[in-house]
């Protein structure tokens, strides 16, 4: 007997990933980024168009001789739209890798937030003894920079001045 027990995989680096993705970005054709202008103006070209126009005008062009030679051949169009469908189903698999990792990465960065402000809590307590008074430069240093993140509060110079009451008009007198 043979032994097939599945080995765990080693988990990829980030940068082992990034390589990856370039790679294959590499060997693909048609990765060209479009400006935003190009993507608005496209998608409002393709807003009409959903998979059963498509289909449906795509039957069109092999109907009539005319249509075909006008347009050019149903099995290209065919071609295209089979090929349009495969990419979208790519497009919707990195989208959903995209967010695992960005889901992943928020919660690595929360975990080290929780890690970073005990670290600081702790260094805190700690100088408070002359024994630790080594951690009170980078304590004070971790609050300033703390204190850059956050902003000062600002107070407006002049504040805007209360609502006078309008005058009474005669009928409200009465």
């Amino acid at each position: 007997m043979s032994n097939t027990t599945p080995q765990p995989q080693t988990p990829l680096t980030p940068q082992s990933v990034v390589d990856q993705l370039r790679g294959i970005r590499n060997q693909i054709a048609e990765v060209q980024p479009l400006t935003p202008e190009q993507k608005k103006t496209l998608r409002g070209l393709n807003r009409y168009l959903n998979n059963e126009v498509l289909q449906a005008s795509i039957s069109v062009i092999g109907s009539s001789d005319i249509v075909q030679q006008s347009v050019g051949q149903s099995e290209d169009a065919r071609s295209l739209y089979d090929e349009s469908n495969r990419w979208t189903e790519v497009e919707d698999e990195l989208r959903t890798m995209l967010n695992g990792i960005a889901g992943a990465n928020i919660v690595r960065r929360q975990r080290l937030a929780l890690i970073a402000s005990r670290a600081y809590g702790i260094g805190n307590q700690l100088a408070r003894d002359e024994e630790h008074a080594i951690l009170k430069p980078q304590l004070a240093e971790v609050k300033r920079l703390k204190s850059l993140t956050r902003g000062k509060k600002r107070t407006p110079k002049d504040p805007a001045p209360a609502p006078q009451p309008s005058p009474a008009t005669p009928s409200e007198k009465q």
